[in-house]
């Protein structure tokens, strides 16, 4: 398998690292209305991975059914590439999640991280569990819709890349918080 378990180890150590320390204030902390807090992102990753569990237990089970498009080649191809370069961490582009993967309106507490940390641990298992799927070029469908299909490894590119995104956008609530706040870190 690509780095995506080492990566994800980086982006667990890396969220406790930065946030780790802060009070259930300061991870709902948001500097406007339409900003997610540290804790929404982290939510939202927890939220938006475990969408795709389904997807590789009817994998394993041997019960996944992929839509026609599947079959359309380039659509795949097409697919992948766009959902990949709309996760990118650069954040150059903003964009709109769909309504299943919205964080909650309630707050998280400091658990929040150790829920992440637990997660992340899970993802890796679950990866882990279907990556002979990877090699062999299993194509699954977005678990938001089922007509935007890519390859499995795609998705964990996806997975990855978004978490890496979710977590330049917690820093960048970090940092106005240590500015608003002055937190030492």
């Amino acid at each position: 398998m690509k780095n995506w378990t080492t990566t994800l180890d980086k982006i667990t150590e890396q969220s406790f690292l930065l946030f780790g320390t802060l009070s259930e204030e300061q991870l709902n902390w948001k500097p406007d209305v339409k900003t997610w807090s540290i804790g929404q992102n982290l939510e939202h990753l927890i939220v938006v991975n475990e969408t795709y569990y389904s997807v590789f237990k009817s994998l394993k089970q041997g019960t996944y059914k992929t839509p026609f498009i599947s079959k359309i080649g380039f659509m795949v191809s097409f697919f992948g590439k766009t959902v990949l370069n709309a996760v990118k961490p650069d954040r150059k582009k903003k964009m709109k999640t769909f309504p299943i993967w919205e964080p909650g309106d309630g707050k998280v507490n400091t658990g929040i991280l150790e829920r992440f940390e637990k997660h992340q641990k899970e993802l890796k298992q679950q990866m882990e569990g279907v990556k002979e799927f990877v090699a062999k070029g299993t194509i699954i469908s977005s678990p938001a819709n089922r007509n935007i299909v890519y390859t499995l490894e795609t998705a964990f590119d996806i997975i990855v890349s978004h978490e890496q995104r979710h977590i330049e956008q917690a820093k960048e609530v970090f940092e106005l918080l240590r500015n608003k706040t002055h937190i030492q870190h």
